[in-house]
């Protein structure tokens, strides 16, 4: 007997390292990057990319850690985290971001409430996002120094 049930699965999908695609990766699932891709990362859950992970394209997902390298514009509507080994090379957008000593991102740097219902291949930006505070940055900064900058915003 088959029980008949709405609520999909979710599902974890690796990319490893070694792998590289090129092209457009859309999940509802979580996907992890240790390979490379060459395009952009739809997700409608997390997304990380290790330390071996590049992602040479956009990424629009509702949570993100970040350990490799993402040259692309990244928009994250919930949680975005960046561990000591990130480095981001394009604009940020997201509704918190943590970043640890030792990160690093060049580019504008948008905080405030973001639609959680992004849908595969949307432009963030097109009337999804409310921008509230916005932070440029065109060089490493210690994470001391930016955290007080963002105090007295």
């Amino acid at each position: 007997m088959t029980k008949n049930n709405d609520t999909p699965i979710p599902s974890i999908n690796l990319i490893g390292a070694g792998t590289s695609i090129e092209g457009e990766v859309k999940s509802n699932g979580d996907i992890r990057v240790d390979g490379t891709i060459k395009g952009s990362v739809f997700s409608k859950a997390k997304v990380v990319i290790g330390a071996t992970g590049i992602v040479d394209g956009d990424i629009v997902c509702q949570n993100a850690d970040i350990f490799g390298t993402i040259k692309g514009k990244t928009t994250v509507s919930e949680l975005l985290f960046l561990k000591s080994t990130a480095k981001i090379t394009g604009d940020i957008t997201t509704s918190k971001l943590v970043v640890e000593v030792g990160a690093s991102f060049t580019g504008a740097c948008n905080m405030g409430p973001v639609i959680k219902d992004m849908k595969h291949g949307e432009k963030p930006g097109e009337s999804q996002i409310k921008e509230k505070n916005r932070l440029t940055i065109t060089q490493d900064i210690p994470v001391s120094l930016f955290k007080c900058f963002l105090s007295f915003c």
